[in-house]
């Protein structure tokens, strides 16, 4: 189709941020970093390949997703532990930090509640900044491999996807139907992914992960959490996925305490308090 004539000038109109974050609550970073120096693994949770798990982080204590043999990325999905339908809502975050997270960053929790779930509090893949494809880690773009989407492009069965491997956990966490724990996954942050837009067609892709075994990343749990984590079936994701082609490792899962004072200081935030009256006057 022939361009209009002043096609140029409605091209180079300014861009403008969304969401100006001038004015949103900022963590107290020099504040988690002493508590950091001051930490105790409480647990740690190993996750098999193209498998997942799904463990409890109660509020005010750290959690690290660690990479342990090999280059290995992780779908997360966060659930307040005590109402499974506050989960983690990837787009919100998207719009107020950015494409792919890192230290300082938070996940935010889906609506009405609006509350941080988590904050970063280190990565050690922080150095990887952007790459000459503009590929990024830790992205929340990516939706998770699903059987679904395999199947429509495929044809065929495969059951070890994120999607399926999300839910089999946190139905045997929390003792639910498959069913009802489906409904409960949820778009992930894709940790250590490698992911971007190509520049001619602005298609999602991925690529080698940087992450080598001892790299990790590490959450304060702002509530209490249910943290479900998947071994991607697409290993380092340089080539496939939502298969058994890729070699896959294991991750693991610490959960770290933080000393006395600071968990006797830690306070939940509230969820979000916008009226929830949609500009109607409520009925006496």
């Amino acid at each position: 189709m022939r361009a209009p004539a002043d096609a140029a000038e409605r091209r180079a109109r300014p861009a403008v941020v969304c969401y100006p974050v001038s004015t949103l609550p900022q963590p107290d970073m020099p504040r988690l970093e002493a508590a950091r120096q001051q930490m105790t693994k409480l647990a740690e949770h190993i996750v098999p390949p193209r498998e997942a798990l799904a463990v409890p982080v109660p509020a005010g204590h750290f959690f690290r997703i660690v990479s342990i043999e090999g280059p290995q990325v992780g779908d997360l999905n966060l659930w307040n532990a005590h109402d499974l339908t506050e989960r983690f809502f990837s787009g919100k975050t998207r719009a107020l930090h950015a494409t792919h997270v890192t230290t300082g960053h938070r996940l935010w929790s889906t609506l009405p509640h609006l509350r941080p779930m988590a904050t970063i509090t280190h990565d050690t893949l922080a150095w990887y900044g952007w790459d000459q494809d503009g590929g990024g880690v830790h992205d929340v773009i990516g939706t998770r491999c699903d059987p679904y989407t395999n199947r429509l492009l495929s044809g065929g069965e495969y059951h070890h996807c994120c999607h399926s491997n999300l839910t089999r956990a946190l139905a045997k966490t929390r003792n639910l139907p498959l069913a009802e724990a489906e409904m409960l996954v949820h778009d992930v942050l894709n940790v250590f992914m490698c992911t971007g837009f190509t520049h001619d067609t602005h298609q999602y892709f991925m690529k080698a992960s940087p992450v080598r075994p001892g790299d990790y990343i590490e959450f304060l749990a702002e509530i209490d959490l249910i943290a479900g984590l998947s071994a991607c079936p697409g290993g380092d994701c340089s080539a496939s996925h939502s298969s058994d082609a890729a070699a896959c490792h294991p991750m693991k899962i610490e959960i770290w305490r933080p000393d006395q004072a600071f968990l006797a200081a830690h306070i939940p935030p509230p969820p979000n308090a916008y009226s929830r009256s949609h500009g109607l006057t409520a009925t006496p």
